[in-house]
Formats: C-alpha cells, sequence, structure tokens
C-alpha cells in the first residue's frame, strides 16, 4: 500500500524533475547550449542535488521532445538539425497548420477567439525587442491557443510532438534581418482570415507562413552544414561547463533556473 511518505517522496522527485526539464529546456532554447553540446550527467546532478536516475528521466523527455539526442558512449548532446531534418518537420507542420486554421475558423467559441488575439496582442508586443526565449514564448502560446480552438484533440497531440522542435528551428527563422517584421504580417493575415471566420483563407495563410518559414531555415541550416568542417575555437581556449551555461542569470522577466 502507498503510504502519505511514500506519496510526498514521488512528489517531491516529480517536482524535481520537472525542473531540471525546464532550467535546462530554457538554457538550450537561450542559446546557452549550442547544437552538438555535451551535458555532462555528473555536473547536473551535483547542480540539481538530484539523483542520476532521476536525471536521465528528464534527459529522456528532452530527447523526445527533440531537444536532446542521446548518443551511445558519449551521452546527451543539444539536438543537431540538418536542412533535411528541417524540411520534414516544416512539411508536417505546414499540413497541421493549414488544418488547425481551418478547423480554429469553423470551431472556435467567442472566448477562444479572444484568447488567440490576446496571444497575437502579446506577440506584437515581444516582437518590438529583440529576439530571445520571450518571442519564443509568446509564439508558443499563440500556437496553444490556435490548436485548442481548432477542437480536435488528435490535431492538438500531433501538433505537440513536433512543437519543441519547431522552437529549436524557430530560434534561426526569427533571428534573420526583416524575418520578424514579416512572420508578423503572416500572422495578421491568419488573424484577419479567422476573423472573417473564413476556414480556407485561414487554412492557406498558416500553410504561407510555415513555408516561408521553412524556406528560411533551409538556408540558414545548409549554409551552416558548408562551414561545418571549419575549426571552432581554437587550442588552449577554455570551455565553459554546464553548470555555468545553465545558471546563468535569465533575461528580466523570467524566473531564475532553481538551484536544489
Amino acid at each position: 500500500m502507498t503510504t502519505p511518505a511514500s506519496l510526498a517522496a514521488m512528489h517531491q522527485a516529480a517536482s524535481l524533475k520537472k525542473q531540471v526539464i525546464e532550467a535546462l529546456r530554457t538554457a538550450i532554447l537561450e542559446g546557452r547550449f549550442q547544437p552538438g553540446d555535451r551535458l555532462v550527467e555528473r555536473e547536473i546532478c551535483e547542480m540539481f542535488q538530484v539523483s542520476r536516475t532521476l536525471l536521465r528521466e528528464a534527459l529522456s523527455q528532452l530527447a523526445a521532445e527533440g531537444i536532446l539526442q542521446i548518443i551511445p558512449h558519449r551521452g546527451p548532446i543539444v539536438a543537431i538539425y540538418t536542412a533535411e531534418d528541417a524540411r520534414s518537420i516544416y512539411e508536417l507542420r505546414a499540413t497541421l497548420e493549414e488544418m488547425a486554421g481551418r478547423c480554429f475558423a469553423e470551431r472556435a467559441t467567442e472566448a477562444e477567439h479572444k484568447a488567440l488575439e490576446s496571444a497575437f496582442a502579446a506577440f506584437r508586443k515581444a516582437s518590438r525587442g529583440k529576439p530571445g526565449s520571450d518571442l519564443l514564448l509568446v509564439k508558443t502560446a499563440f500556437y496553444a491557443a490556435l490548436t485548442a480552438g481548432a477542437h480536435n484533440p488528435m490535431l492538438e497531440d500531433m501538433l505537440r510532438m513536433i512543437h519543441w522542435r519547431v522552437t529549436m528551428l524557430r530560434a534561426h527563422t526569427l533571428s534573420q534581418p526583416g524575418r520578424l517584421a514579416k512572420s508578423l504580417g503572416e500572422i495578421g493575415d491568419i488573424m484577419e482570415a479567422i476573423a472573417r471566420r473564413d476556414p480556407e483563407a485561414a487554412g492557406q495563410a498558416c500553410r504561407r507562413h510555415v513555408m516561408n518559414a521553412a524556406a528560411i531555415a533551409d538556408a540558414v541550416l545548409t549554409a551552416k552544414e558548408a562551414e561545418r568542417d571549419r575549426p571552432v575555437r581554437k587550442r588552449g581556449t577554455k570551455e565553459t561547463s554546464a553548470r555555468d551555461k545553465v545558471a546563468a542569470a535569465p533575461p528580466a522577466g523570467e524566473p531564475r533556473l532553481a538551484r536544489m
């Protein structure tokens, strides 16, 4: 029989795992770890004062999200996405989000329309600053509102599966000159079609937005692949530890990463 003490221990372990996941995810999405960087389990265990078993559960979750890759005999590294990977991800995303736009225009309630409008207003506000984790978070919130109003749980689950992969790639696309303004305009087109309750126009606007982002991601990653064989660090250069990267102060307005 499960006792209150064992239930409390299970709750504490779940809470610790969640904190580790959120801390590492934030550090990666903010660019403190770069694609291919190795995460040293010993350092992270010491930092959060968690067991290796609990840490590996957290790392497995991040790997399932597409943020990490677990390499045999090497351990976890920040996921590396190729141009081919990006094409596959955006191809699937375009189809799913086109459907989400259509379904939202047909099925969303007034409350869900207002929630989407609020999410879009937050994205507009965040877009006035420098692209960063705040912008990624508000755009993620916009898509969460869009899929919620589509009223298709299977569609929502499938989009969630590629959500973090897209977020990793979005950091590349939104940082390109002029892309943020274009992205804002494209989402504005989605909002206008949805306001008219025009499923066809909403779906096409969603697809157009995704394919424009796909073209930029393809160009950026293709260029990175061409430079992959160039040396990235001189001999003797000191590496920053995982502890320093994870514990770096977050931007103003974001919670500090927990130390346990």
